[in-house]
């Protein structure tokens, strides 16, 4: 099989390892810029123009498609699912990750476990939208905040009123999300192949940082997930209509919580604390399907 891996970097980590898996079970890889993929539209003959040639006879694209660049890199993953290519993240539950208010509404319809979560547009009732959450603490996001950016946690009344007031100010839209103490600074990621939990790490955030992102300094360890946390998992993942997710959940004194379900998560995190080779289940994802 020819199988195209969409990634501005050959560098980076999760492509070299996706690169490597690939060759290990006998694939031909091939590495593309989608921003640097041309995309002709003719009546039935969709093609991809790229460094001087057609990309031709793709059986199968796995898309690392970063947030910043979502819009054009959803169009390429589009363009190969209409060459008839099987792809590992379709290209609808792309779009409908990497939009935060819309995937924690699907994921509110599918009765999955979430923070008590408020969003409105530059609303002027500032004290209620923290009385809605539970009041302070609590934690406010950009929507188009992402890897810990853009997240702030406001620890009394007078703060979370001040910074919603600022933002609002700034007209930049924000989710406000209730604080779970008890979680510790911790998060749990559990990395969903094709409807299965194939790895799972426990990241905690350094000292004095409630964000556990591992770009932020955090530290990741294995962790064996309960019968609940796997379950709410693998419910989110489904909900979201995605072959493969990272699902990053708190563990609250009320069960699971999902914070995020990440549709391009990254290799080199869960591969370092769990030992295993989630990039190999990738590529078996695609030998079954295609």
């Amino acid at each position: 099989m020819k199988i195209a891996i969409l990634s501005r970097n050959a560098k980076l980590y999760s492509t070299k390892r996706l690169v490597e898996a690939t060759k290990a079970k006998g694939h031909e890889p091939i590495v593309l810029d989608h921003l640097k993929c041309v995309i002709e539209l003719e009546k039935k003959n969709p093609r991809i123009f790229y460094n001087g040639s057609y990309i031709t006879d793709v059986d199968a694209v796995i898309p690392r498609i970063g947030a910043s660049v979502t819009y054009y890199g959803t169009a390429v993953v589009r363009q190969f699912e209409m060459m008839k290519a099987f792809s590992v993240v379709e290209s609808q539950a792309l779009v409908r990750s990497r939009d935060k208010l819309r995937s924690l509404q699907i994921l509110t319809r599918a009765g999955v476990g979430l923070p008590k979560t408020v969003f409105t547009n530059f609303a002027k009732e500032v004290d209620h939208v923290v009385d809605s959450v539970g009041g302070a603490p609590i934690i406010l996001k950009l929507l188009e905040g992402t890897q810990g950016l853009g997240v702030v946690l406001a620890e009394t009344q007078n703060a979370a009123t001040s910074v919603l007031e600022a933002f609002n100010g700034l007209k930049a839209r924000v989710i406000a999300q209730e604080f779970i103490k008890e979680s510790g600074g911790a998060d749990i990621r559990a990395f969903v192949v094709d409807g299965n939990v194939v790895g799972a790490m426990k990241r905690q955030g350094k000292e004095g940082e409630f964000r556990s992102n591992l770009h932020r300094g955090g530290s990741a360890s294995i962790i064996e997930l309960s019968d609940q946390e796997e379950l709410t998992a693998l419910k989110a993942t489904r909900a979201m209509g995605l072959g493969v997710a990272g699902v990053d959940m708190l563990q609250s004194s009320s069960g699971p919580m999902v914070l995020e379900v990440n549709s391009s998560p990254g290799l080199e995190g869960i591969e370092a604390a769990t030992k295993k080779d989630i990039a190999k289940e990738i590529i078996k994802y695609i030998e079954r399907n295609v």
